[in-house]
């Protein structure tokens, strides 16, 4: 059953860091989720770049139920946005401010986090009906840049991604995110290849840990 977009962004928080698994194979997709929920890390982002990302997201939504929320990334367009959609995707992520995809999500009641790097693009996402906004690449700017940003737009909610790893993760948050984005630092290649599914459990912990502490300071 598809989730609101209250219900969608709140178990986005509640994850508090978004795994982005580009170029996942599928092979190894279901257990990688699992290695990853088992760290705290619930909310899933499978970028539509993959050939199979459509399968995969069906793949891990049929797999987990709600135990874990699944999204699209590196969504560049409402036709890919809609079929990302059918698939399953509760939340949609692009690099870039498309406002033909934000249109798309929000015909359709799905969460959507365009891409930004500056205020104008961040508020300029926001106005066309973004429900949050990405800043990317964050490691470019980093947790001041960031709150830089959520000091005069306050009321759009922020996830930086790209650059951000565990030792970064709570300084971003404290710097005004709502929740952070993480590719490699959280799952490595090297580790799903040797299928040392136990790292990436405590790369996912070590994350959770981070986001946590970071909100209760």
């Amino acid at each position: 059953m598809s989730l609101d977009k209250h219900d969608a962004m709140q178990r986005l928080s509640e994850s508090g860091t978004v795994a982005v698994m580009r170029g996942a194979d599928a092979d190894t997709l279901v257990k990688t989720v699992d290695a990853l929920r088992e760290g705290g890390v619930t909310a899933i982002e499978i970028t539509a770049d993959n050939p199979d990302a459509l399968a995969m997201i069906e793949s891990v939504v049929g797999s987990f139920d709600d135990e874990v929320i699944v999204g699209a990334g590196t969504v560049l367009d409402g036709s890919t946005a809609l079929d990302t959609i059918r698939a399953g995707a509760e939340f949609v992520v692009g690099p870039t401010v498309e406002e033909d995809v934000v249109d798309v999500c929000n015909r359709y009641g799905t969460l959507v986090a365009p891409g930004a790097f500056t205020p104008t693009e961040a508020l300029t996402a926001y106005e066309a009906g973004a429900d949050f906004v990405k800043i990317f690449p964050a490691s470019s700017g980093g947790p001041g840049h960031l709150g830089g940003i959520k000091g005069p737009l306050p009321q759009i909610p922020l996830m930086p991604t790209g650059g951000v790893d565990a030792d970064n993760a709570g300084d971003f948050i404290r710097a005004g995110a709502e929740v952070v984005g993480a590719g490699s630092a959280l799952v490595p290649g090297d580790a799903v290849e040797s299928g040392d599914f136990e790292t990436i459990t405590e790369n996912a912990r070590a994350f959770t840990e981070a986001v946590e502490a970071a909100r209760s300071a």
